[in-house]
């Protein structure tokens, strides 16, 4: 991170309200597909260099020729001439063929495996009944070094939602960690203390990512003057004790915490209904969201590491080499946005941010 310089030796006031960036990447959202894709994708490029794609698609994204097609729509709703590298996921299922994945990781198509329990999220239907069921799966992956993610939430109807995520650590994560100690982790979006605990004790192969939306709302944020189907997002967000603990380890300067905004589009008319949509459409400000609130942890410094160089050095991948800047602005972020066929609301409607981004 750096302020621009004017070239003087005294810094004058508007070089303290421009921040500039190595280009950040984020490690995990969601796109979509049909006209959904086409209103977000760019929101998501705009920002950021490379993005971690979910598979969550119906049908999921489980072959690397699915894969392949779902990259090139991604590419072909991004304006011309945007510089943009989506990094495709395979869907882990019970099913799921080893060598198909192996392959599309040899081939530079898929970047990681990504965990759904069944039934945890969104389009998850099709997710793993039962971690041992891919245990040849994963010694697959953890021999050709292929990362896996995972929603980290148990989904049995007598647990606690509050609780999913900490039991999963437990009776899930900790046997797969002690069967495959070398594979590469990545506990996504990440909601409690216990998660942040879980993985500082842990060794290098195990990484986090963060979102923008659980370093600001706490489970408050769902009942406040009454239902708020726009705050629902699964994994769910927890007490503020949690919420604390997000924010201290996305700010310490723990290179095994990174960027992932989870940004995850609903049209508003299935967030606003009987059963809404799990998603916090945080992509359009996903930056500007994190600089608030590393600035008010006095943490401004250490913003470009999270977002630009802890997520790349734990794939193993090379930094990028671009810049982007952000300026001390307030920026009205709108009720609602979209197009003739897609309408969202985004994450800080209605709100006033005093950052904005600027390329």
């Amino acid at each position: 991170m750096s302020l621009q310089d004017n070239g003087s030796e005294e810094r004058s006031q508007d070089d303290d309200d421009i921040l500039v960036l190595r280009e950040p990447d984020d490690w995990h959202v969601h796109f979509r597909d049909g006209d959904m894709l086409s209103f977000v994708a760019d929101h998501t490029a705009r920002q950021f260099a490379r993005a971690i794609i979910m598979p969550n698609l119906v049908p999921p994204v489980t072959t690397v020729a699915a894969a392949e097609a779902y990259r090139t729509r991604i590419l072909s709703a991004l304006p011309e001439g945007r510089r943009f590298m989506p990094l495709m996921t395979a869907y882990l299922t019970d099913e799921i063929d080893a060598e198909e994945i192996a392959t599309g990781f040899k081939d530079g198509v898929f970047t990681a495996c990504k965990l759904y329990p069944a039934g945890a999220t969104t389009n998850s239907a099709a997710g793993v009944t039962d971690v041992r069921k891919i245990w040849p799966v994963l010694e697959r992956m953890q021999s050709i070094g292929m990362p896996l993610l995972i929603h980290g939430e148990v989904t049995a109807p007598d647990i606690d939602i509050f609780d999913r995520e900490a039991v999963f650590l437990e009776t899930v994560l900790t046997p797969v960690r002690a069967a495959f100690p070398d594979l590469k982790v990545v506990l996504e979006h990440i909601t409690t203390e216990d998660s942040v605990r879980f993985v500082e004790a842990s060794g290098p192969t195990l990484g986090a990512t963060i979102t923008a939306h659980h370093l600001r709302i706490d489970r408050n944020a769902l009942f406040e003057g009454g239902i708020r189907p726009h705050a629902f997002c699964l994994p769910v967000a927890k007490r503020r004790r949690h919420k604390e603990a997000l924010r201290k380890a996305a700010t310490s300067g723990n290179p095994k915490f990174f960027l992932g905004t989870d940004s995850a589009p609903h049209p508003r008319h299935e967030k606003e209904s009987a059963c809404g949509c799990a998603g916090i459409f945080s992509a359009p400000t996903a930056l500007e969201s994190y600089a608030q609130t590393f600035e008010e942890e006095g943490a401004l410094d250490r913003l470009e590491a999270f977002a630009s160089e802890f997520g790349p050095r734990f794939y193993g991948l090379p930094l990028n080499t671009g810049t982007v800047t952000l300026r001390r602005r307030p920026q009205d972020v709108p009720d609602l946005m979209g197009n003739d066929t897609v309408h969202v609301v985004p994450f800080h409607a209605g709100e006033t941010l005093a950052w904005r981004f600027e390329g």
